[in-house]
This record gives C-alpha cells, sequence and structure tokens, in this order.
C-alpha cells in the first residue's frame, strides 16, 4: 500500500504542476495515468485513500492562493473538500478496475469517471468550485482545439483518457498488444488535433482594455476605494490624450476590470462624475466594474455599460457571486471555525439575468457578454452569453487579493481555453494583472505583468458563428454520467459471475470457485 500511496502523492504533484505558474502541460495525462495505476487493484477503502492523497498532493499546492491573505484554515479546508471528490472517485474507479488478480486498467472508464468527478466538484456545494480542471491546464496544449468540438468537459475528458492509455501500457506492458493499442491511441490524441485550423478571421473591432492597479495588494486594496478609482480614470485620460496626439488609434469600446470602481456611481455622485468624464474623454463605449449598494442590506458586484455624452445604457449583475468570499452560507456555523468569515461585511446578492451590452461603435454594434471573476470557469454562465448573441467576451477581474500567487495565470489560462470553445475573442482585464487580449485560437496578445498601470489596445475579430462545442452544451456531462452507470452496471454483472459480494465497501480480492476451479474457467471449458 505504501508504493501506491507514494504514486498516488507523485501524481497530484504532477497534476499541479500542469498548471500555471509552473505549466508543464505534458504532466496532466501522466498524473491520471498514476491515479489510475495507483487505483489499479486496489480495494474500495484504498482507492478512497489513494484518492485523497492525490487530491491533498494536487489542491494544497494547487489552491495556495487561497489562504495568502485569510490564513491556512480557509486555504485547507478548500483544499479537503476539493480532494474529497478525488477520493471519492479514486474509490469507484479502484472498484471498477476490479480486484487484485483480475484488475485491469480501463482507459475509457477513467476518462469518464474522470469527467464525471469534474462535473459534480464544479455543481455541488453552493453552486461548486469548477477550478483546476484538466481542460485549464491545456491552454499551451497541442489537444487544445479539442474545445472547440467538445467542449471544456471533452478536453478533459481527452486528457484523462490519454493519461488512462498511458496507464494501461505500464500495466499491459506484458501484452504487446494491449500495450501497442494503447500507445497508438495515446498519440492519436495527443497528435490528431494538430491537424486542426482554429479560424480567427472576423470583422474586426478595436479593443482597449485599462488595468489601473490598486494601492495596496491583499484584502485592505479597496480601503483606498477612492485611488482606485482614480488610477483607472487617470489611466484612460492618458489614453485619450495619446489618442489625440496620434500614438494610440480610436477604439472602439474599452474594458475597465471588477472593482475598479467600488464606489458605487449610482449613489455618489463624486464617482459617477469621474466615470464619465473618462468616458467622455475616451469617446468610446466602456464597461465598468462596480459594486453597487444594493439591494439593501445586500450588496451587488455588477457590470455597467456607459456611453459617451449619455451616462449609465445597461447593467449586468454578476449571478455566481463566490461563497466563503462574496457571501457567507451559514454565517454563524462557519464562525465556528473561523472568524475571517466576518471580512465579508455584506453579503452579495445573486443576479438573474444574462449580461449582453449592446455597445454602438463606428464599425456597428458589437454585442459583448460581461462575465465577471470566477464565473468565466462556469460553462453554463458563459455559454448563455454566446447563445444570447455575443460576439466578444469581456472577462473582468480583480486578482489584488490574491498578490503574486498563480491564481491570475490559472484564470488566464481559462479565458484562452474559453475562447476556443467557443469561438470567440476575449479581453481578460484584471485590476493588478494578468490582463491580455485573447483571439479565437487562445493566443494571448499583449499580456501584463501583476501589479503595474497598463494599457490593453489592439484589434480583435468578432465573430458570429456557433461551435460544435457551444452546440451540444452539456452533452458530454451526460454522456460522461451515462457512460459511468453503465461501466457500473457491467462490473455488477461481472461480481455476480466471480466473486460473492464481500463486506460493505469492499471488494473480494479472489474469484468465487466452484468445486476446485475459479467460476469463470468453469463456464468457459463448458462452452
Amino acid at each position: 500500500m505504501l508504493r501506491r500511496l507514494l504514486l498516488a502523492a507523485a501524481s497530484g504533484v504532477a497534476l499541479w504542476a500542469a498548471f500555471p505558474t509552473v505549466n508543464w502541460w505534458w504532466l496532466a495525462p501522466i498524473g491520471v495515468a498514476g491515479l489510475a495505476l495507483a487505483c489499479c487493484g486496489a480495494r474500495v477503502r484504498g482507492g478512497l485513500l489513494i484518492g485523497l492523497v492525490t487530491g491533498l498532493a494536487f489542491f494544497v499546492p494547487g489552491l495556495a492562493w487561497s489562504g495568502i491573505y485569510v490564513g491556512h484554515v480557509p486555504w485547507f479546508a478548500l483544499a479537503i473538500t476539493e480532494s474529497l471528490y478525488f477520493a471519492a472517485m479514486a474509490g469507484l474507479l479502484a472498484w471498477l478496475q476490479g480486484p487484485t488478480g483480475t484488475a485491469r486498467v480501463r482507459p475509457v472508464v477513467v476518462a469518464l469517471v474522470w469527467v464525471v468527478q469534474e462535473w459534480l466538484r464544479g455543481t455541488v456545494p453552493f453552486g461548486g468550485f469548477p477550478w483546476l480542471q484538466l481542460a485549464w491546464s491545456q491552454a499551451d496544449s497541442p489537444m487544445l482545439p479539442i474545445a472547440r468540438f467538445a467542449g471544456s468537459t471533452g478536453l478533459s475528458f481527452a486528457v484523462a483518457l490519454t493519461g488512462g492509455l498511458l496507464a494501461a501500457i505500464v500495466h499491459d506492458r506484458r501484452t504487446p498488444r494491449l500495450a501497442l493499442a494503447a500507445a497508438a491511441g495515446a498519440i492519436v490524441l495527443a497528435l490528431a488535433p494538430l491537424a486542426v485550423t482554429v479560424p480567427v478571421d472576423g470583422r474586426p473591432v478595436r479593443v482597449m482594455g485599462i488595468q489601473g492597479n490598486v494601492p495596496t495588494a491583499g484584502l485592505e486594496f479597496n480601503a483606498q476605494r477612492r485611488a482606485v478609482l482614480d488610477n483607472h480614470v487617470r489611466l484612460t485620460e492618458k489614453a485619450a490624450q495619446e489618442v489625440a496626439d496620434g500614438q494610440r488609434q480610436q477604439p472602439d469600446l474599452v474594458v475597465w476590470p471588477e472593482n475598479s470602481s467600488d464606489i458605487d456611481p449610482l449613489r455618489n455622485a463624486d464617482a459617477a462624475t469621474q466615470i464619465v468624464r473618462a468616458v467622455n474623454a475616451i469617446k468610446a463605449p466602456t464597461i465598468i466594474g462596480a459594486v453597487l449598494q444594493q439591494p439593501a442590506p445586500k450588496v451587488s458586484n455588477a457590470s455597467l455599460l456607459y456611453l459617451p455624452d449619455k451616462g449609465l445604457a445597461q447593467t449586468y449583475v454578476k449571478r455566481h457571486p463566490v461563497p466563503f468570499a462574496e457571501y457567507i452560507p451559514y454565517r454563524s456555523f462557519f464562525r465556528f471555525f473561523s472568524k475571517q468569515v466576518d471580512l465579508v461585511r455584506a453579503d452579495f446578492a445573486a443576479g438573474d439575468q444574462v449580461g449582453l451590452f449592446k455597445m454602438p461603435t463606428a464599425r456597428g454594434v458589437v454585442p459583448v457578454t460581461p462575465i465577471i471573476c470566477f464565473e468565466v470557469a462556469y460553462d453554463d454562465l458563459v455559454r448563455s452569453g454566446v447563445d444570447a448573441g455575443a460576439q466578444l467576451i469581456a472577462v473582468q477581474t480583480n486578482n489584488a487579493t490574491f498578490g503574486y500567487s498563480a491564481e491570475s495565470a490559472q484564470q488566464l489560462a481559462i479565458s484562452r481555453v474559453r475562447a476556443v470553445e467557443f469561438g470567440r475573442s476575449v479581453v481578460h482585464i484584471s485590476t493588478v494583472g494578468i490582463s491580455a487580449l485573447i483571439t479565437p485560437d487562445g493566443v494571448t496578445h499583449q499580456r501584463t505583468d501583476l501589479f503595474t498601470p497598463a494599457i490593453l489596445d489592439g484589434t480583435l475579430p468578432l465573430r458570429t458563428e456557433r461551435t460544435v462545442a457551444d452546440r451540444i452544451g452539456v452533452a458530454p456531462v451526460g454522456l460522461a454520467v451515462a457512460g459511468t452507470v453503465v461501466a457500473v452496471v457491467l462490473r455488477l454483472r461481472r461480481r455476480g459471475i466471480t466473486g460473492p459480494p464481500g463486506p460493505p465497501g469492499m471488494v473480494s480480492d479472489q474469484p468465487r470457485t466452484v468445486g476446485t476451479q475459479p467460476a469463470v474457467d468453469k463456464l468457459d471449458r463448458t462452452k
């Protein structure tokens, strides 16, 4: 068992290193392979422990940014919660791959169970937390075009299937035909997407993003809320002057990040005046990230569309506030574990409308869907904006609370996968970075550094097509769930032939015998 646990820990570390900022994407299938091998032949109880060890080795370093300014308790609570899904996945995988003596690595089953685990982890509880999914590690991988046809779910499936095939090669190395077939499958999965050309043509639009920076990194970044707003106003006016001087082209639209105005411009006349002044100076419709003091006693994380010489035109309220960051469920209960919950003084309300800003430009109306911060990781939230007609995705985020950590790079990778998945250009703009303009092939342009003021200014293509991934929607998840159910049924049927039920949660290590011969052998001899 010790060897299995060491392999499990190594697999978790490999999975972590596949994501930014290490970004060795090729380690993702290797991490999956290690977990599949560690589970192969293990009992269910052993599989649970193997999965927990893998999860902790993965999520503790992978989510380290979540505890930078709030302490170790929330960080480890999140990492342990995510690891429990890995424990359940590995326990099921151990059972499905069979007991010692008859165990086989089953690559398709590995991939199906992995996708179901990611779906559950991104759904429950409190709407889930779909961070560090396999798909998000593949922004620089040759497998990225798979997202265009099968979505992020399909991309995760492909990575997990490759890992399962690698595990089968190792496990079946004494059976040349099986090992060769697994090797061929892994090579095809890894290299076939290179034959796909992701289109990047489309009606051009001149986009500007304003990364205004904050006075102080950490939870107190908004203690100087006026300074944050002034930074974005000042940088926008600087850009406007450069346009007037011929140093920059006139933008068609401008995007500010989340929390660029934590002073409610609907209630504070001075903040509204500053925003209107900046928008009128740049002479382009501008999306502002703001915190609104409504509906009382709650607040709202919102995107506001301002038009030059007209003022506020449209409002979008974040539909998925982050639990334990933007609202505290069961506050009195969780206060028992950490008083940090009271750092969230007012809970954020959830919006109920799809965001679609129709931004008038000299090149025509540009439909843009605003996506606020972690919303970019939720399939349905991004898909609904594209399905409503968006030709451009504006991801507004604030990474000041995560310091110089991997969170910003991890989030940018998600936006890159989304660009390919939905065939849309993305403006990914943060208060402090990392920001970038992203074309529909997932390539970043004008990528910024952390905690530096920056102006992103470039032309992006607008596309109207709906990708295959967008059209099939949640079908890959449904297929994965159905496939897992089928695998469970088939395993139950095999278990009925090869062995009696053992203790609850356990699988017999030996096949049931009839006389002096294993039951399966006797059945084969009677054919």
